[in-house]
């Protein structure tokens, strides 16, 4: 199963706290399990709407179009070696890449 694209948790996340807050305005409970039950439904909700966003997008990949692949560039020639240079002062030597 892919992972869910930011979009789509944004998405569950607003349906969860959209869903949240007005099903506390619409029942007007006001006892903790009530509430723990309204909140839980919501994220119930929110998990729904961002497993069918994904449910969505995947059947939009599976009848897009594959990109045709396109040839890279051409390997570059191997360098000619560097010439002698001077040696480093003492003290340097672990600085120097061979």
């Amino acid at each position: 199963m892919p992972r869910p694209t930011t979009a789509q948790i944004c998405l569950g996340t607003f349906t969860v706290v959209a869903a949240t807050v007005a099903l506390l305005a619409v029942s007007g409970v006001s006892g903790v399990l009530e509430v723990a039950v309204l909140v839980g439904f919501a994220l119930a909700l929110g998990t729904l709407v961002t497993l069918l966003s994904l449910s969505t997008a995947a059947q939009r990949g599976a009848h897009a179009p594959k990109p045709t692949p396109t040839p890279g560039p051409a390997p570059a020639a191997t360098p000619a070696p560097a010439p002698a240079t001077a040696p480093t002062p003492a003290g340097q030597e672990y600085a120097r890449q061979r």
